[in-house]
């Protein structure tokens, strides 16, 4: 702490070097510019094919969605104007609101959409239950969808409008027809602001202008991805600073507005800038500890099952988000705290005080051998850094040969998609979060889905999990899916397929004269200067 204290000087010193000529010669155009810190660099665009939470962000940028989401989770018509629902959900014709344009002049036609959901759905664990139960999928005119269910799918605007990745971005059909095992490129979208490719430095810079043909919608509240999407900004600046004290530094003196994660440890200095609020957001995710299902020591259930037993959410939590209580919260499964579908079904293994030696007793009972165990760390993302170190730590007093493998995000990415066993480049397991709107329930939860292969890095497999979500999703009522949740909340701690290590409440900084930050994931619309 007192390092990082004595580097603020050196690190503002530096901002003229680091930021310049993009920050510093802006400052001309500064209340029609807001210079945003992301919490790591976009390495990738294409929101349909990444599920990094900074790809996402830009696609909410540069698309649109059908549906969006207000801060309750409640769904709205966005590019939608609205719908016809028949034949018990069936049946679903969706009418396009008029006058939606991409980025190139380009109509937004049906087509686009069509094409865009197919490629949406064969990488979406949500899409891919939507095109299963597909009969037809058509355009019978440019502003109408058609779609032909072979049992009733009430939970379509929920899928066409979801928030968390991947992002069911509505883009022109010869983007959507890229193979979807390969990322688009070009962005063209229909959403608020343009991608200004030209000016895009990898690790440093990532710019977006105002999209002044967008047609905001002429209804509704403004709320998450809902509503009317009304930017003020004429220019959007992500600037990429890694280093926690040079983020601070930097919004100290007024050379950056806002930054998507405060730096925990320097936030009683964040809170003495008379420039500067910090704002605790309602906006939560839940860390997640993922294993690697395909190679040891973690194809093996039983040892999964064992680990359980030397997970304490309340020191990765402390560790990461500081002892304030009111940051984060445990004795979390897998649904979001206080929404319809968390229960206690199994959390007793997580609770009371913890026995290491008796988990290296039940680690050796279920085979484990001393093979080694790899984490992946990235470096640039201070919350997973430090939540990796506790995991690695807390593999080692279980007895288990654990080690880090240290590397910046882009590169954590990478390795992550390799199913190569440790010794030629794998891993066993990595630290993220999910967000709070896809932890409501068991069909947009990305880390529960276990189709094998077909499943989200990591790769679980369980049969009675996917036909519980099956039932869950044919379940005629909120009773009958809580009873059913329960259940799923009980396999899900036989089979782990992740460990749950707690909910944390989103910390952000910004200059005090930014207001109406909207609630939910970093997006621009609304966001203005007072």
């Amino acid at each position: 702490m007192h390092d990082r204290r004595r580097f603020m000087a050196g690190a503002g010193a530096a901002l003229g070097t680091a930021l310049a000529p993009h920050v510093v010669g802006a400052q001309g155009a500064a209340s029609r510019t807001l210079r945003f810190v992301p919490q790591a660099d976009l390495t990738v665009l294409d929101p349909v094919f990444n599920t990094a939470t900074v790809t996402l962000a830009h696609g909410f940028m540069v698309f649109d969605t059908l549906y969006g989401l207000d801060a309750e989770y409640r769904v709205h018509p966005q590019m939608a104007a609205g719908h016809v629902v028949e034949d018990n959900a069936r049946r679903w014709t969706i009418t396009l609101r008029e006058g939606l344009r991409f980025h190139d002049g380009e109509p937004v036609r049906a087509r686009d959409c069509v094409a865009s959901i197919r490629r949406w759905g064969a990488r979406d664990m949500f899409g891919l239950e939507l095109l299963a139960g597909l009969d037809e999928l058509s355009a019978p005119d440019d502003r109408t969808l058609l779609f032909r269910f072979k049992r009733p799918f009430p939970l379509l605007p929920q899928a066409l409008g979801k928030v968390t990745a991947a992002m069911p971005a509505i883009m022109p059909e010869r983007l959507a027809l890229t193979d979807p095992s390969r990322a688009v490129t070009e962005m063209i979208g229909s959403g608020p602001f343009r991608f200004v490719a030209e000016e895009r430095v990898s690790g440093s810079r990532v710019v977006y202008r105002k999209n002044e043909a967008y047609v905001p919608r002429p209804d509704g509240v403004a709320s998450r991805s809902a509503g009317p999407k009304i930017a003020h900004m004429e220019r959007i600046e992500w600037h990429i600073l890694p280093d926690p004290a040079t983020q601070a530094a930097a919004l100290q003196q007024g050379e950056v507005d806002w930054l998507e994660y405060a730096p925990n440890d320097l936030l009683p200095l964040l809170r003495r800038a008379r420039n500067v609020k910090v704002q605790v957001t309602d906006d939560s995710s839940i860390s997640v500890l993922r294993f690697n299902h395909l190679t040891p020591p973690f194809n093996n259930p039983a040892i999964r099952r064992a680990v359980l037993g030397a997970l304490d959410q309340s020191e990765f939590l402390t560790a990461a988000f500081t002892a304030d209580r009111n940051l984060w919260r445990t004795d979390v499964g897998v649904f979001l705290p206080n929404t319809p579908m968390a229960n206690d079904a199994g959390l007793d293994v997580l609770r009371g005080p913890r026995d290491l030696d008796r988990v290296k007793r039940d680690l050796a009972a279920a085979g484990y051998n001393g093979e080694k165990v790899v984490v992946l760390q990235p470096m640039d993302l201070a919350y997973l850094k430090t939540m990796a170190d506790v995991a690695v730590d807390m593999f080692r007093r279980a007895g288990m040969n654990a080690e880090a493998f240290s590397a910046d995000w882009g590169t954590i990415v990478q390795r992550r998609a390799s199913r190569e066993p440790v010794e030629r480049g794998g891993w066993s397991a990595f630290v993220t979060g999910f967000s709070a709107a896809g932890l409501l329930d068991p069909v947009a939860n990305l880390g529960l889905r276990a189709t094998g292969n077909a499943a989200w890095f990591g790769w679980p497999t369980s049969e009675p999990l996917e036909r519980l979500r099956r039932e869950w999703m044919e379940a005629p009522d909120v009773p009958a899916q809580q009873a059913i949740a329960r259940q799923i909340q009980t396999q899900f701690f036989h089979d782990v397929p992740y460990m749950p290590l707690g909910e944390y409440f989103r910390i952000i900084a910004h200059q005090r004269n930014l207001v109406d930050i909207p609630v939910g994931l970093s997006t621009f619309t609304g966001v203005r200067r007072a």
